[in-house]
This record gives structure tokens, C-alpha cells and sequence, in this order.
């Protein structure tokens, strides 16, 4: 078999993030006639690997630097000490990494994954893309300009022979798949149910019922938290403190119905809620994704698979550029596809958060022109969202709880913007039944009546902790000379989340609480300020045997804060230990989102 054109392109993806990205790299690919497969690392047969030429891996990082699931099989495998340093001479490699800066092992995997391949005798492409969804325009700084040096640097490497030559990149690349629609008047939209058609669930997924929705911050409070319980049958799910519960959420029906209105005046297809949808393979090396393989209507698709909220990339407004047939949006469309244009995209939509429907309401002409098959380019799957569980297995039997922030605010358009997941969360009635599943968090605590345990949780961020002190008090192994919680909010009239939970733990003499309220008093007060007033004994706790330190939160400045602190604290004192050095043993663990 002749691999001069053979491209194996491999993606570790926990949300899906990886594997769209992926995707994309492999449909670019026929831009230079490049064949081969767009599989999770796992799904590929490990002892095939040594006969492969150009591999392609894009990796995620969960948690404290852990592999997404599908690809912790093929990791333990390369991680083999006897395994030969030339495994891999014969083989060229790219590899592309997302990942958070706010997070301390940022894009740990990706970096590893590199040098490991190194030392089995790879030979990398081009440098390694460590992407950052913290960057202003997202993980796309880095994809975009990393995706286009890659393809330049195969084509000097690899020229095209045989009289072969790259295709137009400004010619519309091919689809991932073929879709036909048919149209039905017979089947039924149930346009209030709040769970999706069986076939577009996760597979092993589980329902759940909603117990209650109940507010945890005061009527006149700014933000609108709720503490969620949700009912599942006896041992449909297991799991841990730390651990989170994964959700994906369905979009509003007003964004449905925009969604509809849009396509009122396509000139290429006349569809309906009740269009019913087939999804065939167009290529044996583009599978379709377990939840489009049987037909389903248009509206379930709209309903629960398409994200109509999300924010598109350069790629999406390249699409775009080759439907319209209007001068002055094509020039646009494409100026936003040029380096020199980035800072205009940037200002156009994701400084204001301009989702996609928004942006197809901006380009008529192109929206008009748009292809069925297209719109499953366009359009991106709704990605699962993880919530930090909030409810203790021994305590809240057959229950599993959640601490949900409802994400609400204006953008530089005075726009209003709400989460997608988090409002959908917070519309559910008791007796309404959602699909969820268990990921591994990235919290390990222990459990011992020996080791301390300091936790750091302002506003939500408290979730996973309820979760262990229920848990550790009931297991007998916690009390308050060994459990240490830092809670901060803004007002304790306000927003002190749980607050009949902590108090009772302190009555009963299970748990030591300090509390932050930053606007109760005229000078702000936050977590990191009450460490400091407790250094003396801070010291004391992290000078034991074992002392384990939880941070949880949000990213901004908080976790640096309380590092900085604890770095003071150790350092003031002459401790043996670094926090780096607590990091790298565990004891010092960090979970933030931005």
C-alpha cells in the first residue's frame, strides 16, 4: 500500500472540542489530497502505529492534567518503559493541544504527548499548538495560524507529484456527510418536553428527575444561584466526591423558532420542524456520531443537537464566504479569514458574543444560500457541560446534587446573554427528566482521621466540598480540629450558599468555617485576606504529617491570590515544602473555570 498520501489525524476529546477540531484538519486535508481517518485515539489499533508515516494527534487536558477518556488506553500504552526508543523513527507527527492557562497543568497532555513521542524516535512536523481558551479570541489564536503552518510545512515536505496539485483553498471543501430530507406531516413535535429523542442521548447516559429547584441567593441578590437535587434509581449512578456530573443542556424554543425564521428564505431547500433528516456516510473515513445514525426531525436536531447559541470561528465565516452571491458580504466574509482581518473579527464577534444566529442574520444573502449539508458544518454540536457535584453518596441516598450559577450578563452591544446550560438548568420543574452521566473530577480526597484538610471555596466553587465534608463526617473521618472551610460571597444576607448545611456541621462540632463577605463593611474582604489573618495557624496544619489544600472557584484572581498566600506563608516560616512541591504530591490541588 502507498502511504505517501496517507494522513492519520487522532483526537483525545472529553467534550467534543478536540474531535471538532480534528475534523476540521482532516476535511482541510483533501485540500491536498490527503486520505486516512478521523478516530479517537483509542478507537486505533495501538500496534498499528509503527506502520503509519504522518500522524496528526489533537488532545484535550481534564482535570489536574489527566487524558480524556478516549485516550487513556493508547497513553498507558506509549508510557511503556520497554518499549524501544526507535518505535517510531519511521514516523512524522504534529501535535495540537487545548487547554486553559487558568489551570496549573496547562495543556499537560498535549506537552507530554510530544516529548514522549520524541523519545519513541518520532519526528515532529512543526512545533507543538498549545491552544488557550483564555486568550481573547479563544483557543482559535492559536488553532487557526498553527492548522495553516501545518498544511505549508506537508507541502514542502511532501510535494505533490504525479501531476497532482493542491486544490483551490477558496473552493468549498467537501462535506462531512450526505443528508436528504423528507418531508412528514404525520409525526408529532412536542415542543415542552425537556428530554431529547432517545437516539440523540449519550449512550449509558442516565435520567434523572428533577427533586427541586431552589434559589440560594436572596430575591434582590444580583446573580440567581440555585442549589439543584435530582432523583435516580438505586445504583443507576455511582460516584465520589470530587467527581462531576456532566449535562447536556437543549436550546430555548426562542432560539428554535429563530433558527426557523432563518431558513424561511433559503433558496436551496424548504424545510419544517417535522423535516425528517438522514445522515449517510460520504466517506468510510468520517463516521457519523452515534447520535445521527438513525433519521430524526429537523426540530429534534435544532432542539438537541446543534449549539444555536455558540460563538463561531474564522472557519464558519470561511464557509459563509462561499454561499453568498453579494459582493459586499463575500468581501467581509472573507476579510474575516485574513490574518490581517483577525482584529476586526475580534471586534465584530467575539468581543460582543455574537452567536451564529446572529451572525446568519448579519449575512442574508449567504444564509439563503446555505446547502443542507452544510449546516452540520456551520452549526456545531451542543457540548456537555460539567458541574461540580454537590451531594455526599452516604448522605443523600439516590440523590445527586448540583450548585448552578445562572450565567446572565450584557455584552458591549448591551446585548443580554444568558448560559445556555445554566438557564435551561434553572427552568426545570420538579418531575422533569434530564439525561446525565458521570465523569471522573479532578479533586482526590482523602479520607483519614489523621490528615487535614483545608478547603478555599468562594461562591460556587463550595460545591465539591459539600459534597466531601457530608462524606467525610459520615464516614467518621473528619471533624472540626481536621476539616477547615474558607467560604466567600458578597453579602451573607446575600449569597451564602448552603449556609443551613455549614452552620449545623459547626454546631455540631464537624467542621471549622471562616467566612468572607466581601460588601458587608466598607473595605472588601475575600478569602485570601482571612488565610492571612490565620497564618499562625495555617502553619500549624500544613506543619502536620499530612495536610491536604482544595482551592475551587473561579479563575480570575482568586486561586493566584490564595496561592500567593499559602507560598508567604510557607516561605515566611522556612517550611521544608514548596506549594509546587505540594502540587506535585497532591496536596495542593486546584479546580477554576473561567
Amino acid at each position: 500500500m502507498d502511504n505517501s498520501r496517507r494522513l492519520l489525524i487522532l483526537y483525545g476529546s472529553q467534550t467534543g472540542c478536540a474531535q471538532e477540531v480534528a475534523e476540521r484538519i482532516w476535511r482541510e486535508s483533501k485540500w491536498l489530497h490527503y486520505s486516512g481517518p478521523v478516530i479517537a485515539i483509542d478507537d486505533y489499533p495501538i500496534d498499528k502505529l509503527i506502520f503509519e508515516k504522518k500522524i496528526i494527534f489533537v488532545c484535550s487536558t481534564t482535570g489536574q492534567g489527566d487524558q480524556p477518556d478516549n485516550m487513556k488506553t493508547t497513553w498507558k500504552f506509549l508510557l511503556r518503559k520497554n518499549l524501544p526508543s526507535s518505535s517510531l523513527t519511521n514516523v512524522e507527527f504534529a501535535v495540537l493541544g487545548l487547554g486553559d492557562s487558568s489551570y496549573v497543568k496547562f495543556n499537560h497532555v498535549a506537552k507530554k504527548l510530544y516529548r514522549r513521542l520524541i523519545q519513541l524516535g518520532g519526528k515532529p512536523l512543526c512545533d507543538i499548538g498549545l491552544a488557550d481558551d483564555q486568550h481573547d479570541i479563544g483557543a482559535f489564536a492559536v488553532i487557526d495560524p498553527w492548522i495553516d503552518n501545518l498544511w505549508n510545512v506537508l507541502i514542502e515536505k511532501h510535494p505533490l507529484t504525479d501531476g497532482l496539485t493542491p486544490i483551490d483553498r477558496t473552493s468549498l471543501p467537501p462535506p462531512k456527510w450526505n443528508v436528504v430530507h423528507t418531508s412528514s406531516s404525520n409525526i408529532s413535535i412536542h415542543t415542552s418536553d425537556k428530554l431529547p429523542n432517545n437516539d440523540l442521548l449519550k449512550p449509558n447516559s442516565t435520567i434523572v428527575t428533577c427533586l427541586s429547584n431552589t434559589k440560594t441567593t436572596a430575591e434582590n441578590h444580583f446573580q440567581d444561584v440555585r442549589l439543584l437535587k435530582f432523583e435516580h434509581s438505586e445504583n443507576s449512578i455511582n460516584y465520589s466526591p470530587g467527581d462531576v456530573l456532566m449535562v447536556r443542556p437543549v436550546n430555548s424554543e426562542t432560539s428554535v423558532n429563530n433558527f426557523f425564521q432563518l431558513l424561511n428564505d433559503n433558496k436551496n431547500m424548504k424545510l419544517n420542524p417535522t423535516t425528517i433528516l438522514n445522515v449517510t456516510q460520504r466517506s468510510n473515513d468520517m463516521p457519523i456520531p452515534y447520535n445521527l445514525c438513525k433519521p430524526f426531525t429537523l426540530y429534534q436536531c435544532a432542539k438537541y443537537y446543534w449549539d444555536l447559541n455558540i460563538i463561531p470561528n474564522r472557519y464558519t465565516f470561511q464557509l459563509l464566504s462561499y454561499f453568498t452571491d453579494n459582493e459586499l458580504e463575500k468581501e467581509k466574509l472573507k476579510e474575516f479569514t485574513t490574518p490581517e482581518g483577525q482584529d476586526e473579527l475580534y471586534s465584530y464577534c467575539n468581543r460582543p458574543r455574537r452567536t451564529i444566529l446572529e451572525v446568519l442574520a448579519d449575512f442574508p444573502h449567504a444564509t439563503a444560500n446555505i446547502s443542507l449539508e452544510y449546516l452540520f458544518e456551520i452549526f456545531s454540536p451542543i457540548r456537555p457541560r460539567a458541574f461540580s457535584i454537590a451531594s455526599a453518596p452516604s448522605v443523600h441516598i439516590n440523590e445527586i446534587h448540583l450548585l448552578v450559577a445562572v450565567v446572565t450578563y450584557k455584552t458591549k452591544l448591551l446585548a443580554k446573554r444568558t448560559g445556555l446550560c445554566s438557564t435551561w438548568l434553572a427552568s426545570l420543574n420538579i418531575g422533569d427528566k434530564i439525561p446525565v452521566w458521570i465523569q471522573k473530577g479532578s479533586f482526590q480526597f482523602p479520607y483519614s482521621q489523621s490528615c487535614n484538610v483545608i478547603m478555599i471555596g468562594p461562591g460556587t466553587g463550595v460545591a465539591p466540598f459539600r459534597s466531601f465534608v457530608h462524606e467525610a463526617v459520615a464516614n467518621k473521618c473528619g471533624n472540626a480540629k481536621t476539616l477547615y472551610l474558607y467560604f466567600g460571597a458578597r453579602n451573607r444576607l446575600g449569597d451564602f450558599h448552603c449556609v443551613n448545611d455549614w452552620e449545623k456541621l459547626v454546631a455540631d462540632e464537624k467542621l471549622t468555617l471562616y467566612t468572607a463577605f466581601s460588601r458587608d463593611q466598607d473595605h472588601k474582604i475575600y478569602v485570601q485576606h482571612i488565610l492571612e489573618q490565620n497564618e499562625e495557624e495555617l502553619f500549624k496544619l500544613l506543619s502536620a504529617k499530612e495536610c491536604y489544600v482544595f482551592v475551587a472557584g473561579n479563575a480570575k484572581d482568586m486561586p493566584t491570590a490564595v496561592k500567593n498566600v499559602f507560598t508567604n506563608i510557607l516561605t515566611k516560616n522556612k517550611h521544608l515544602n514548596t506549594i509546587d512541591m505540594m502540587e506535585t504530591k497532591g496536596f495542593y490541588q486546584t479546580e477554576t473555570w473561567s
